[in-house]
């Protein structure tokens, strides 16, 4: 009995319709600690040569002052998209003096939680409105959980591809409702299995001691500034230091798109005890955007997101509702400290992959019993990924890591096949072959190799990434970027303060009333 992907596939291939999954779309978002030269969090402000980070399309900052994000377009091919990060990456060093850029997720030495700095972006409406969601988010769950940093890939099938889909399910409905309802049959497939990628791409098993000053945790001490757990794939994906009772409550399973957005509406509604305590304007100065479950959607922490490009001034639920699903976005993607901008290729292939193998899965809602499930998989794996003979829950049965993962690679594999086919290629089946060798050799996976380098460089973690941070950049400017592509960021960089500069001076409204307006929509 042939799968229902392997159907999907069939279906496709014989139809001539697979030459469309090559036409897939791609966007990243990377994540960076600015850090000085002694491998402490960078105090200064972000540097005017790289444009305004409330108004810069590529380069911005996330949490705080000192954590850049990068942001590419839109683009067919992931090689593209991870061209222009690595050109993000030289244009910033050139403007960075002596500070570097953290190439890994768990942050360098922190200073302590006060002098953590929130990210600015200037006096206009909009620019308050980041800077106090900011300032909420300190006062929900501190400020060190903030300078965690990670990739995120956002991806998406061409327009075309959704007709003929349509038709192959036999499917009825408005086509927008129908590649939501796609959209996040992908999401719970994704759900269901992306353990294999925090195992297969965790790179975070070990942090800097400043991250837990004086927090109790159940880490060990690998060198003096170093803690790390033995078997840890992805610390940054774990609960570490990192309780959030409110959220916890939503309990949201992404089974359909009006369920979700309406559990997100109601959470951004409903006021919670706990941050009613914390006041949301005090002496004058906001504590909060108000004291609701989730100031804002974006508060919500999720793996994976459905997504639609918002219009201006329009809330991330509205956008979803009114036009639907247009692309998703995968949060757990670790920063790999062995690559020069974190990910790589085969990496990006193998994530191509697996995102289109959950969409042509068999379609299953989660039920509230797995759900449970999915996070007692999702919690064994960050922290005990690689321990031999490491069981998961498959099915409400215990079943081996390893023979689990093996089971869906090949499954995958069908879709490697019918990728490769369609672009005369061997670079997805050779991806495929890339993750099966680190299932059978938990060596192989950049958690063990992150630790492996530790034990016998004898280096503690900040010195190890510091010196990835070092070597990445040389191996980055050895290859100097196009003369065109910097001279457009340079004019980017200084437009983009023109344009923050016009907001600024637009705003008629007083901060309070554009809050109060912004709230009641």
């Amino acid at each position: 009995m042939s799968s229902t992907l392997e159907q999907k596939l069939n279906w496709l291939k014989e139809q001539g319709h697979a030459p469309l999954l090559t036409k897939l779309q791609h966007g990243l978002e990377k994540e960076g600690l600015r850090v000085d030269p002694q491998r402490k969090l960078a105090q200064t402000p972000h540097p005017e040569s790289l444009g305004s980070a409330l108004t810069h399309g590529n380069i911005t900052t996330d949490y705080s002052e000192a954590l850049l994000e990068f942001i590419t377009p839109v683009f067919e091919q992931s090689s593209d998209a991870l061209a222009f990060l690595a050109d993000l990456h030289r244009y910033t060093f050139k403007n960075l003096g002596e500070e570097q850029l953290w190439p890994a997720s768990m942050p360098c030495i922190l200073p302590a939680e006060a002098d953590i700095p929130i990210a600015r972006y200037g006096s206009s409406n909009v620019g308050t409105m980041k800077y106090v969601y900011r300032v909420g988010l300190e006062h929900r769950y501190g400020k060190v959980m903030q300078t965690i940093a990670g990739i995120h890939y956002n991806f998406s099938l061409p327009e075309a591809f959704w007709p003929v889909y349509q038709e192959y399910c036999e499917d009825h409905r408005e086509l927008q409702d129908f590649r939501s309802a796609g959209y996040f049959s992908l999401i719970r497939n994704f759900r269901r299995y992306s353990w294999l990628l925090i195992y297969l791409f965790g790179a975070s098993p070990a942090l800097c001691k400043s991250f837990l000053d004086g927090k109790p945790h159940q880490l060990q001490e690998l060198s003096p500034d170093t803690l790390y757990l033995p078997y840890a794939t992805s610390l940054r994906m774990s609960d570490l230091g990192y309780s959030n009772k409110a959220q916890s409550s939503l309990n949201i399973c992404f089974n359909h798109l009006n369920t979700y957005a309406s559990s997100l509406d109601r959470a951004i509604r409903t006021p919670y005890a706990e941050y009613e305590k914390i006041g949301i304007k005090v002496d004058g100065e906001y504590r909060q955007l108000n004291a609701n479950v989730l100031q804002i959607e974006n508060e919500y922490y999720s793996d994976i997101r459905p997504k639609r490009v918002t219009r201006s001034g329009e809330k991330p639920i509205h956008a979803l509702m009114t036009r639907g699903v247009e692309y998703i976005e995968v949060r757990n993607t670790d920063i790999n400290p062995f690559l020069p901008v974190g990910i790589d290729q085969p990496q990006a292939d193998f994530l191509d992959l697996f995102l289109i193998s959950c969409l042509l899965m068999e379609e299953k809602e989660i039920s509230t019993d797995e759900c449970e499930q999915i996070s007692e998989n999702h919690q064994r794996v960050v922290t005990r990924g690689r321990e031999p003979g490491l069981s998961l829950i498959h099915n409400d049965r215990e079943r081996s890591l390893q023979a689990w993962g093996h089971e869906l690679l090949t499954e995958i594999e069908k879709t490697a096949a019918l990728m490769d086919q369609a672009e005369g290629s061997s670079r997805y089946a050779d991806s495929i072959q890339v993750q099966r060798a680190k299932l059978d050799d938990a060596s192989l996976t950049p958690s063990a190799m992150l630790l492996a380098a530790l034990q016998e460089s004898g280096l503690g973690y900040n010195d190890f990434i510091m010196q990835q941070a070092e070597k990445h950049r040389e191996t980055l400017l050895a290859e100097p970027m196009d003369a065109d592509m910097e001279q457009t960021l340079i004019t980017l960089s200084a437009s983009s303060l023109q344009e923050q500069a016009e907001i600024e001076a637009a705003d008629t409204m007083d901060f309070d009333s554009y809050l109060q307006d912004y709230m009641s929509h």
